[in-house]
């Protein structure tokens, strides 16, 4: 089914861009979640006709110039950009033609004992950045049922708090 043919059907196309490969390593450093190159990934997936983009947040930087991919300008690291969270995120936003395309960051693996405030944060920063939405599944599910409850609950109440807007 293509594109035309899900959105004749009121379903819309997701993208979730997987750059998951040990090429994107170098130094000890995982560039695989770099701002710029998950923001390509988006680029292409909006470039499809997604009307979601999941992606892992971004955690670093500067994966092109490190690797010696593609062409891009230093200003773009040196000028227009943080190494802040939701600089990082915001990038990645911006490669979904500004939100045209919503970005939903994926809430990671269930760790333990500190998933509710890795869930929370990792929300907060989608949201300052423009992003629509987290995916929780794992941390709220692989758990016993009033935590993941908790967590949700959590989650839900930043998007739904009109003081956490845009930075």
């Amino acid at each position: 089914m293509d594109n035309a043919d899900a959105s004749d059907l009121d379903m819309g196309p997701a993208a979730c861009p997987d750059r998951g490969t040990p090429a994107f390593t170098k130094d000890g450093t995982d560039y695989s979640a770099s701002a710029d190159l998950t923001g390509q990934a988006n680029h292409l997936g909006v470039t499809i006709q997604a009307d979601i983009v999941k992606q892992k947040q971004a955690e670093n930087t500067d994966g092109y110039r490190t690797l010696g991919f593609g062409r891009t300008d230093p200003l773009l690291y040196d000028r227009l950009t943080t190494d802040h969270p939701i600089d990082l995120t915001r990038r990645q936003v911006a490669n979904c033609y500004m939100g045209r395309a919503g970005l939903i960051n994926s809430g990671g693996a269930s760790v333990g004992h500190d998933d509710l405030a890795q869930a929370v944060r990792t929300a907060v920063i989608n949201k300052r950045a423009g992003g629509t939405g987290l995916i929780t599944g794992r941390k709220a599910f692989q758990r016993p049922t009033p935590e993941g409850i908790e967590l949700l609950h959590a989650v839900q109440d930043v998007y739904l708090d009109d003081s956490i807007t845009i930075a």
